[in-house]
């Protein structure tokens, strides 16, 4: 589904990502994991193309997507929710809904308000109201459920879980439970390991931009030395 090789990305002449490869597969959540300034956020903007890689590969379904404008890889089928959530204020969540309708696409679930208001029920009970009238969680809530109404084959989640209220730290984990359930890849920037481990199959392990860990949750437990030098605050 999506395969990063050797990728190399900058901020001016800040080397940020250092031959970075990882994919992910079919149907699968994989958690990339890191402390801040690790460079998780550098990944998933240099996959939609914000951040221009120097060299090496990032192939989504087979399309090499360096050189890309952003607005074609969302195209094609790429979902984005950066960390600042960047809803409109000013507009009303059934209208931010609205904003971020595309057509259905083929062999892709096609996702409905209705369906987003079940899915979203604090969403549900607040249709009418504002943006900026809701929490930092129900706005969070808002920015996926407007990026699923694009019908993407792939979802990218940046941070989805900072500065979130528990319960709703919880809710929106059993929401990415079922957007797995439905087949939608998942790859989500995380420090919260606990809220990584309740909703991925596979954890990618990132500390300056160099992987240094990619497999399942079980395998990392047994080695709590690599927890420990790249995941401890």
């Amino acid at each position: 589904m999506l395969e990063l090789e050797a990728v190399n990305s900058f901020y001016s002449r800040a080397h940020i990502l250092r031959d970075l490869s990882f994919k992910v597969g079919e149907g699968e959540v994989v958690s990339l994991l890191g402390r801040n300034g690790a460079g998780k956020t550098t990944t998933v903007k240099s996959i939609m193309q914000l951040v221009k890689p120097e060299n090496g590969s990032v192939r989504f379904e087979g399309t090499e997507l360096v050189g890309m404008p952003t607005h074609r890889v969302a195209k094609l089928g790429i979902g984005y929710v950066p960390e600042e959530r960047r809803i409109f204020t000013d507009l009303t969540i059934r209208e931010n809904l609205e904003v971020g309708r595309q057509a259905p696409r083929e062999g892709v679930y096609e996702w409905t308000t209705e369906v987003l208001f079940e899915l979203f029920p604090n969403l549900a009970e607040r249709r009418d109201n504002r943006g900026k009238a809701l929490s930092g969680g129900e706005q969070q809530m808002l920015s996926i459920a407007r990026t699923l109404m694009g019908n993407p084959r792939l979802l990218l989640l940046d941070e989805p879980s900072e500065g979130i209220a528990p319960v709703i730290v919880e809710q929106m984990a059993h929401t990415i439970i079922k957007l797995k359930n439905e087949g939608l890849p998942v790859l989500l920037s995380e420090q919260n390991l606990h809220f990584a481990r309740m909703v991925s199959d596979r954890a990618v392990i990132i500390e300056g931009g160099i992987k240094k860990y990619d497999g399942n949750f079980a395998d990392l437990d047994a080695q709590p030395e690599i927890r420990e030098a790249y995941l401890s605050v």
